[in-house]
Formats: C-alpha cells, structure tokens, sequence
C-alpha cells in the first residue's frame, strides 16, 4: 500500500493535544479590527477545540497527527 499524502495547508492549521484532540485557531481577527470590540479580539486570540463533526474529515486530511 502506497503512504498517504497529509494535506499540507491543514497540517500548518491544526496541532494535536496530548488528549489526542485537534487544535486551532480562531478566525476573524486579520482585518477590520476597528468595529470589534477589545473583548472580542482577545478572545480571538485564544485556540480552541475542533468542533466533533469536523473531526472525521480532519483525521481523513491529517492521517499522521
């Protein structure tokens, strides 16, 4: 059986916890930060958790995490 391919653009996204659960980053915090409020972008700046119904797809794309 051929390896298969991790899909690179993901691969530099997401991180694995020691609990075995995906990692990211939160979206909405590159441009138009003015109307947000200081409160919102800070919680931007925290990772989060990849929902449980992503997860499949995700394992599918990052076969070696």
């Amino acid at each position: 059986m051929p390896k298969i391919k991790t899909c690179r653009a993901a691969a530099k996204r997401f991180k694995k916890t020691g609990a075995g659960k995906l990692v990211r980053n939160k979206a909405y915090k590159s441009h138009i930060l003015t109307k947000k409020s200081q409160k919102r972008k800070r919680n931007l700046r925290k990772s989060t958790v990849v929902d449980p119904t992503n997860v499949k797809n995700m394992k599918k794309a990052l076969p070696y995490l």
